[in-house]
């Protein structure tokens, strides 16, 4: 069976001012239908094909660059949309909040660490909230379209949170300003989402 490209849970334009609907409609109608199209032409006829993609993603041989690129590139942007809400922003609640504290110290440490991670990550990336292997919470970033699921990049764990900053995402609205696109997304994270995820990578 091969990937389909998500819909939204949302309109193009709903998440405005912090990501403009020009941006939306390109991103994911152009950007993230490419991926997924060439992921299914990448495991056509293959061993991978009829496996989950984070199946696929765990256990990837990296110099597999046609499948890294693009099975990346579906999975990042498969959880960026998830995990934001027209209704979004605010602070965490419940189990996701206490690990946030214990991880972190505080939410405003989280949001300082991972807002460095988002700023500080040269050229094209992502920066991750994760459940580590040791099941604390941590913060990290890959480049490119790598993510903490692929095995020996470094920043290893369970994606609950990713923010992309590829320029893609936000160059039309922000230019370069990274740091306000990275405050602008704190406005838009669905906290009930990410809260999920959390309870399932635990």
């Amino acid at each position: 069976m091969s990937f389909k490209l998500p819909a939204l849970n949302y309109s193009y334009d709903s998440l405005e001012p912090h990501v403009d609907a020009k941006t939306m409609e390109i991103h994911h109608g152009k950007h993230h239908a490419g991926y997924t199209n060439n992921l299914n032409n990448a495991i056509k006829d293959s061993e991978l094909e009829g496996k989950s993609i984070k199946e696929i993603l765990s256990s990837l041989d990296l110099n597999n660059s046609a499948v890294r690129n693009n099975g990346g590139g579906f999975y990042n942007h498969s959880l960026f949309w998830s995990v934001m809400s027209p209704d979004g922003g605010g602070l965490p609640n419940g189990d996701l909040a206490k690990a946030i504290d214990t991880s972190f110290g505080s939410f405003e440490e989280f949001k300082s660490a991972f807002s460095k991670a988002a700023a500080t990550r040269f050229g094209s990336g992502w920066a991750w909230l994760c459940v580590q292997p040791n099941g604390k919470l941590g913060v990290c970033s890959t480049a490119n379209q790598d993510n903490p699921l692929m095995a020996g990049i470094g920043c290893e764990g369970t994606p609950v949170l990713g923010l992309d900053v590829w320029e893609h995402a936000y160059y039309l609205n922000y230019q370069n300003r990274r740091p306000d696109y990275i405050a602008g997304f704190f406005n838009v994270i669905d906290w009930n989402v990410v809260s999920e995820n959390f309870a399932k990578a635990s």
